[in-house]
């Protein structure tokens, strides 16, 4: 079992209030992922849970028992850092065992451990090896494992892939969510990174300045964000986000359409525009355009054999059925 519940959950750095009350439920087996820009206050959260912190007010419940004043050791939590935190002189089944040996499991125990979580992490060649002959990806894994074998409620991951590259975050990310589905274990994810939320996750969190602007599954937040905050994070690249005149038309203070959801023409559509920049992906182009009548540029997705170049008009038409309306509070319109 791995159910947490935070009820009225606060913390304060003397007068600064870092996460205002909160409440939120994280289901046994769940993946859930914290996600929003820097000093939102994710980390923070995480760190609440797993009594790193002490919360200032409110209960952290896990299994049904309250632990915000149970220390780290003792909540059934396994943590994976930023950092990989490895012993440099142990093998890679030294690191591993050792949260083993300091809670005093007997030897055959440790053995059956890790050779079972090395065998889920695919480090069972490398177990007689020390970190410094590891690649980046495989000490992670190294991290990871040592996290497993402690057999916890949860997992938890304060943005584990940041330190290494484009490619072996994709990797991980994979091999990060093939492990949830093995382990069917509750895992929350820390990440500014919205691509690792909407590929990885369950359930996300959308914070901002410490308050839950969203939480619903990855489509949920793609397809009907709540305000505008979610309306500009979620979404690679981002949401178009348009004002004045053109909201207006539609009943709206600001509406928005994404990039995939724009249609483009070189003679005719509802808006035109001279493009400016063009990323070219292979199988897709996105084409930056400079809207008439607009100050602000407009993302639009098109194949990747679409052929316009900088400095030609284009004509555009978004798709009606994907405008998303907001009042002039930031709040949907539905």
């Amino acid at each position: 079992m791995g159910q947490i519940i935070l009820k009225q959950v606060t913390k304060r750095f003397g007068d600064v209030s870092v996460i205002p009350p909160l409440d939120l439920t994280i289901e046994d087996g769940e993946f859930t992922v914290f996600v929003g820009p820097s000093g939102c206050g994710k980390s923070t959260l995480l760190r609440l849970i797993a009594g790193l912190e002490d919360v200032t007010s409110g209960e952290i419940r896990i299994d049904g028992k309250e632990c915000s004043t149970i220390p780290p050791a003792k909540r059934g939590l396994a943590m994976v850092f930023q950092s990989y935190a490895l012993y440099p002189h142990m093998t890679v089944r030294k690191n591993i065992a050792f949260p083993l040996r300091m809670a005093g499991i007997d030897k055959a125990e440790q053995e059956r451990r890790i050779t079972q979580a090395a065998a889920v992490l695919n480090l069972t060649d490398y177990l007689d090896r020390r970190p410094g002959q590891l690649s980046g990806g495989q000490r992670q894994r190294v991290a990871i494992g040592r996290a497993i074998v402690r057999e916890p409620a949860a997992f938890l991951f304060d943005e584990p892939l940041s330190n290494l590259d484009a490619a072996l975050r994709v990797g991980m990310r994979l091999e990060i969510s093939e492990l949830h589905n093995r382990l069917k274990t509750t895992m929350i994810y820390v990440t500014h990174d919205q691509v690792e939320a909407m590929t990885m996750a369950d359930k996300i969190v959308v914070l901002r300045a410490g308050h839950i602007e969203q939480v619903g599954t990855p489509l949920e937040l793609y397809r009907t964000p709540r305000n505008l905050f979610v309306a500009g994070f979620i979404g690679s690249p981002k949401m178009n986000l348009i004002s004045g005149p053109e909201a207006a038309k539609h009943g709206a203070h600001t509406i928005g359409i994404r990039p995939e959801h724009i249609t483009i023409s070189p003679s005719e559509g509802a808006w035109s525009g001279i493009v400016g920049v063009s990323e070219h992906l292979g199988s897709d182009t996105f084409f930056h355009v400079q809207k008439t009548g607009l100050a602000e540029s407009i993302t639009v997705r098109a194949d990747g054999e679409v052929g316009f170049k900088h400095g030609d008009e284009i004509h555009m038409t978004p798709r009606a059925d994907m405008i998303h309306r907001f009042d002039e509070n930031g709040l949907r319109i539905e």
